[in-house]
């Protein structure tokens, strides 16, 4: 007798399902279940249908006679695969021989503990933990091992910075008990001062003359001094003529310009004057700068004993994509900023229209008197009169021994009245 032959297969595909008709297969993430038929499924469904992501999220839970299990499509918990591949389940129908073919959606259901009596008893202690502390015990417990490498690591800082919180308290506990609070305000007001300082030539407080305060050696070297001579030919020779161009083209800076129209007839000083403006101008042109790359970024007329002191005193060297390269950071400004101001009092009698000087070098008000104060000027108004017959009030800083007694600057005044 023949056997019976099975016709061949065919496939069936049902069509694009709702959400809700999707087939559901399951995983258990602690191991097999030995009697699956003993489990009782319940799928839910978000209620939300008006919102497109919502709408799709679906929570499996299952039943057994010791656990319960729970699952979700959505969520931390959900399985990746979902949204990488589809998933499908066939029933064959041994009869006609057709394939039905169903989308379905994979869950991986998790264990869930509900045991009361351990619930009561970590009750109060959960209640008294943050929610850092919280999460962290979730890592403990269910973290993956890169979560718990950096929780331990996060630990290990944590004790770090604890022993050196206590090794430093202890310390400033020995200072205070040796020098006492009252020696030790006022060297932090001292500090404070020294600070100010830090951006500005060697200041001789006890000099006898203003030229002596900041000494014109200090700023430029005998060697520099001679190297200069070159160069500020053009400005020792210059005519009304070309200041008028250099006015109109702007080629140079406003205090620069005005200098050079009152040049001394004098040889000696006229070169002296016209070798401090050639000077000055460079500063105030390289302070507008942000980064050197090379120092023929500096120009073709600055000789090199100039490029060096300029990159050597004004600028930081810094690394940067595999190359070498010079910054001028904030601080180093307002290191050129106080140069240009002293390079102006030598030239003016050591008195200064810091006005013009701030708009040269485009600083706010602020900031220029923030640096004139550090520097020991006297500051004072005067009324100008500009284009069209208008006046206006300027800030003229003046150098004179004795020197007035050293401020703070705004920002610093403000921290020390808040501690």
């Amino acid at each position: 007798m023949a056997a019976d032959v099975l016709p061949s297969a065919t496939w069936l595909y049902c069509g694009e399902p709702d959400e809700s008709q999707k087939a559901v297969l399951v995983q258990f993430s602690n191991g097999k279940l030995q009697n699956p038929g003993n489990m009782r499924f319940t799928l839910y469904q978000s209620s939300d249908s008006a919102n497109p992501r919502k709408r799709s999220q679906r929570i499996l839970a299952a039943e057994t006679e010791r656990l319960s299990y729970v699952g979700n499509n959505f969520g931390t918990g959900a399985l990746k695969c979902n949204t990488l591949c589809r998933h499908f389940v066939g029933i064959l129908n041994k009869t006609s021989g057709q394939m039905e073919v169903y989308d379905a959606e994979l869950f991986n259901m998790q264990p869930l503990f509900s045991d009361d009596s351990v619930e009561s008893e970590l009750a109060p202690e959960s209640q008294n933990k943050t929610f850092r502390e919280k999460m962290d015990s979730c890592i403990e417990a269910f973290g993956t091992t890169k979560q718990k490498r950096a929780l331990n690591s996060r630990r290990m800082n944590r004790v770090g910075n604890e022993s050196l919180n206590h090794a430093v308290a202890k310390a400033a506990e020995n200072i205070i008990d040796t020098k006492g609070v009252n020696a030790l305000v006022s060297d932090a007001a001292q500090d404070d001062l020294q600070d100010d300082s830090l951006y500005l030539p060697p200041c001789h407080a006890d000099a006898a003359t203003p030229g002596d305060v900041y000494r014109f050696d200090d700023l430029l070297s005998p060697a520099e001094y001679e190297a200069l001579k070159g160069p500020a030919e053009a400005f020792r020779s210059v005519t009304s003529e070309e200041i008028l161009k250099m006015a109109e083209e702007n080629s140079h800076c406003s205090f620069v310009i005005e200098a050079l129209k009152c040049l001394p007839t004098d040889e000696k000083s006229r070169d002296r004057q016209a070798r401090c403006l050639w000077f000055l101008d460079t500063l105030v042109k390289f302070r507008a700068q942000k980064v050197i790359k090379r120092k023929s970024a500096l120009g073709p007329g600055i000789p090199h004993v100039i490029s060096t002191k300029l990159l050597k005193q004004f600028t930081c060297l810094t690394y940067n994509n595999g190359s070498l390269r010079n910054l001028i950071s904030n601080s180093m400004k307002a290191k050129i900023t106080a140069y240009v101001i002293i390079l102006a009092l030598h030239i003016n009698d050591f008195q200064v229209d810091l006005t013009v000087l701030q708009r040269d070098l485009k600083l706010s008000e602020r900031r220029m008197m923030e640096i004139a104060k550090a520097m020991r000027l006297k500051i004072s108004k005067k009324k100008v009169c500009v284009a069209a017959g208008r006046e206006e009030d300027r800030r003229v800083g003046t150098l004179s021994v004795p020197l007035p007694p050293a401020q703070a600057s705004d920002l610093q005044a403000k921290r020390r009245r808040m501690t």
